[in-house]
């Protein structure tokens, strides 16, 4: 099921999905450690011998946020039990606490009523070696491994603590405690080891119609037990909940409200929330140290049996230029530096490997480290060390922070550059072969071609604004091999556009991939090409004719036949299911091609396409099926985020700068 609300600060990470289930904890890092796994942590309620759990049929729900923040506002109603639950839930801007805040009504008097709260506990992301025990001097109970703790505890109407609790073994021929809730009793089995997982109760008493019940549930996230009880608990008790929810309700807003363009004037205010919710959604997935982590959704570990939760350097580099555009320096700097920690140096070069835990190792891969003859290759994908750059250049253009870009050039970029310089197959003049952002063929790419270029130029403005001619004239030369290369072996005039991919058979001959690809937006989008250029244009309407889903649902696909996830075989109708970030290219194209302000509607169209098929709490995923609109792979997807935020940013420059040249000049 895939997650519909994410809340964090970037240090902890809560995820529900669309029953309003909890599902995904992170800590102390974004995408490090989902103590759940993924797996469903229940919230019901008992109401005189009448029990129901939020996954169940019954309910209709409405989830959402409160405006521009952070902190939820989800509504839930079960007819059949005459019970309607308001939820406020958040983690703290600060600390690392997640706060769940209920207001309870009944359509007709019930005498007992009761909240049950349910963890299935991976603490580190298994479930071997955990406790779960009842810490009678907090009335909570704490689970625990090594250095992770966790305390479980709230205010009810009946005052401070949990009422109940149940911990005991799960697996194998036990389902877990949860079950122990149907009767409105737990067992208060004091402490269990091993595979646990807990429930706590918390009495709400009789409830009259037209009343309300409040409820303050929260789990404290700590290193040891004085963090979440001394420094945890204990301060929670002492200050009061709602010290923390406003603060955090103003944080929230002040940051997503950076933006000062007239996104509502331009197009429309469903637009500009889902821009804000976009950014905010963004930073969840953001590590406070740096690592910008792709997805955090763990069903897809039942598909691909790993996650999302690594750090691709070139989503990483497009969400900071996203977040860049948005005026969030602070934050994209520590991505940079991250990348700094992380790159692979040898001798006067480096580069990325695939992909990166978030906290800066080496992630698992697919990428075979030797060719057909077993002789070894470099396992990566180029593109992502030229992105890097590429968007650091953009960083220093929107900000101007002049000591930052020094601290990275003698390392990051001058390293990098001159791997992106060096690593060229001297038979074609273009980059050696690596695989490409889709990580499934291996040869030479365009969009991994355009990727180096923008890299190298990025090096180039870098070297010349420190006064390093040596430097800047070096990467000169290789962006001008680079571009004649792809001038004569990129382009093929029997396809009437730009090939995908080039293959080099032993004896040099160039063999060009006929095949479609989005991807070949890259072109233009990192200044390799203009994107009015004749060839980029032919390229571009081809993307836009061959690779729409024909059907209801609409956008666009990666490439023609894309088998991930595949919902229809019928290539004809369906090239592939659609993705955000490829539709989104389009209207980026389009934005860029813009000579009046009626050539920005196809992007319009589009950017409104893209808020039609958000969840409902304003999240996007991956893919969509390509009829239904269904949410396909992971959600959110980091790169859909951004891709879309940049797509505004870009349409609402354009349309001012297309308004400001049609308009007659003064007299």
């Amino acid at each position: 099921m895939p997650r519909s609300i994410v809340i964090g600060n970037g240090n902890a990470l809560v995820a529900f999905d669309a029953a309003y289930s909890l599902r995904d904890i992170f800590h102390p890092q974004v995408g490090l450690e989902n103590h759940t796994a993924g797996n469903v942590c229940r919230t019901g309620f008992f109401l005189d011998g009448r029990f129901a759990w939020l996954e169940d049929e019954g309910w209709t729900r409405t989830l959402g946020y409160a405006e521009d923040t952070l902190v939820t506002d989800v509504h839930v109603r079960h007819p059949g039990l005459g019970l309607e639950v308001h939820f406020t839930d958040y983690v703290d801007m600060a600390r690392d606490w997640l706060f769940r805040n209920l207001e309870v009504r009944c359509d007709a008097p019930v005498q007992r009523a009761i909240a049950f709260f349910h963890y299935d506990w991976y603490i580190k992301e298994a479930d071997l070696g955990c406790t779960c025990a009842y810490d009678p001097r907090q009335r909570a109970v704490v689970a625990y491994k090594d250095d992770r703790y966790f305390l479980i505890g709230g205010r009810s109407p009946l005052g401070e603590g949990i009422s109940s609790w149940a911990t005991g073994k799960k697996g194998f021929d036990r389902a877990g405690t949860w079950l122990d809730a149907v009767d409105g009793e737990l067992g208060r089995n004091p402490i269990d080891q091993g595979a646990v997982d807990s429930t706590v109760a918390f009495e709400l008493g009789s409830l009259i119609p037209g009343a309300k019940a409040e409820l303050t549930h929260w789990l404290c996230m700590a290193t040891d037990y004085r963090g979440v009880t001394e420094f945890g608990q204990e301060l929670i008790l002492r200050r009061g909940e709602s010290t923390y929810r406003t603060r955090t309700l103003n944080y929230w807003s002040i940051w997503s409200g950076k933006d000062r363009r007239r996104i509502d004037e331009a197009l429309g205010a469903d637009v500009h929330e889902l821009y804000r919710r976009s950014l905010l959604t963004i930073r969840t997935q953001c590590d406070n140290r740096g690592a910008f982590v792709a997805a955090n959704d763990f069903d897809i570990t039942k598909f691909a049996r790993d996650t999302y939760s690594y750090v691709w350097p070139r989503d990483g580099a497009l969400t900071a230029n996203a977040l860049d555009r948005a005026g969030h320096e602070d934050i994209t700097r520590t991505f940079f530096e991250f990348c700094q920690r992380i790159e692979i140096a040898q001798d006067d070069w480096s580069y990325f490997a695939h992909k990166y835990t978030p906290d800066g190792l080496v992630g698992s891969s697919w990428h075979p480290w030797s060719d057909e003859k077993g002789e070894p290759v470099l396992a990566i994908q180029e593109d992502e060390t030229g992105l890097v750059l590429w968007a650091l250049w953009e960083h220093f253009q929107i900000h101007g922070n002049l000591d930052f870009a020094a601290k990275l050039y003698s390392t990051l970029v001058l390293r990098s550059a001159r791997f992106l310089a060096a690593y060229v197959d001297e038979r074609t003049g273009l980059p050696k072969p690596s695989w490409d952002l889709w990580e499934e063929r291996w040869g030479v790419h365009a969009f991994t071609v355009a990727a180096i270029w923008g890299g190298l130029e990025a090096a180039r403005r870098f070297a010349a604004l420190f006064g390093d001619a040596f430097e800047r004239d070096a990467f000169l030369a290789a962006q001008t091999q680079l571009k004649e290369a792809a001038d004569s072996q990129l382009f093929r005039p029997e396809l009437g556009r730009f090939a995908r991919r080039l293959t080099i058979s032993p004896d040099g001959e160039v063999v060009a991939d006929a095949v479609l690809d989005s991807a070949l937006h890259g072109l233009w989008r990192f200044g390799m090409y203009q994107a009015d250029d004749p060839r980029i244009v032919s390229t571009m309407e081809a993307i836009q004719s061959e690779l729409s889903n024909q059907n209801a649902t609409g956008g666009l696909a990666r490439y023609k036949g894309d088998y991930y996830f595949q919902a229809d075989p019928d290539v004809t109708r369906v090239p592939g299911n659609p993705w955000f970030i490829c539709t989104l290219w389009l209207a980026q194209w389009h934005i860029a091609t813009a000579s009046r302000p009626e050539d920005l509607e196809p992007a319009r169209a589009i950017i409104e396409w893209t808020c039609r098929h958000a969840l409902e709490g304003g999240l996007l995923s991956e893919q969509l099926h390509p009829h239904t609109g269904a949410p396909l792979s992971v959600s959110p997807l980091t790169w859909s985020h951004a891709e879309f935020v940049i797509a505004v940013e870009e349409y609402v420059t354009a349309l001012e700068v297309l308004k400001r040249q049609a308009s007659p000049a003064p007299v």
